[in-house]
């Protein structure tokens, strides 16, 4: 609003709001943390960090569905934790069509949610024992110019 741009909220289900319209750049910070309990929750303030045992519940979805809403040469930059596995990620991407890389990684303390489930995150051989960071990546997908252009 500051710099006169009109912005638009849409409310939905992950990309459906915006499965007819493409974008030039996709930005995600979606729940990525690995939890105990099955599934997604459903409300609560753990909608913004749980995502299922692998933590890539919706991880997937995004990689599975960016390429449809992102216009030739557009871009995808989704941030996870090495918690719920880089390579699949890129994998999962380069299957739909995209050219994935890691743009950036960082190494930051548990915060109070992966604290509370460290004993969890050990037994899962998500973590080692006595550890205490987490990796947080930014993940760039770019998708191919259109041939000819």
């Amino acid at each position: 609003a500051l710099s006169g741009l009109r912005v638009e909220v849409l409310r939905g289900d992950l990309l459906e709001p915006v499965a007819h319209r493409r974008f030039d750049v996709v930005l995600s910070n979606p729940p990525y943390v690995p939890a105990p309990e099955p599934g997604l929750p459903r409300r609560g303030p753990s909608l913004a960090w749980d995502a299922g045992h692998s933590g890539r519940a919706l991880v997937d979805r995004i990689c599975d569905g960016a390429a449809g809403v992102l216009r030739p040469g557009g871009v995808l930059l989704l941030v996870h934790s090495g918690l719920c596995g880089v390579p699949p990620t890129l994998d999962r991407l380069s299957r739909a069509g995209l050219r994935a890389t890691v743009e950036d990684r960082r190494y930051v303390p548990f915060g109070p949610v992966l604290s509370s489930r460290r004993k969890w995150l050990e037994t899962q051989g998500l973590i080692r024992p006595g550890e205490e960071k987490e990796e947080l990546v930014v993940i760039r997908a770019e998708r191919a110019e259109e041939a000819g252009k």
